[in-house]
């Protein structure tokens, strides 16, 4: 059993720890756990991040290409509510490998609650 890489698990929807098992029990809702090395994903906690950090350079991108084709091209107003299809896909379809990528950061990191020494 062969440790994937963060980035190889998260584009293939792969195990952090086997590579073998599934990560994912739907498009973007992780299975409760690996089906070849049993590793609990539930214990993991990826919250909104992927989604916050998607929104922003989504919209980011968005943006500058908005104006630029303005710019450029000066299209009727209509023209710019292609943004909100390509907005959507684009959020949509990078949520499933960011909350992958994330899953597989934390396993790799053995990332946990802080702690405060006392």
């Amino acid at each position: 059993m062969k440790e994937p890489t963060p980035l190889v698990a998260a584009l293939k929807g792969l195990c952090p720890r086997c590579g073998q098992g599934r990560l994912f029990a739907g498009w973007v809702r992780f299975a409760p756990r690996c089906n070849a090395c049993g590793l609990d994903f539930d214990s993991f906690n990826v919250g909104d991040g992927p989604a916050a950090f998607l929104i922003l350079i989504v919209g980011a991108v968005l943006t500058v290409l908005a104006v630029v084709v303005d710019q450029v091209a000066s299209p009727p107003w209509w023209v710019h509510l292609v943004w909100l299809p390509v907005g959507l896909a684009l959020t949509i379809g990078g949520l499933r490998s960011g909350k992958a990528w994330l899953i597989a950061q934390e396993y790799r990191h053995r990332a946990a609650e802080g702690r405060i020494a006392s």
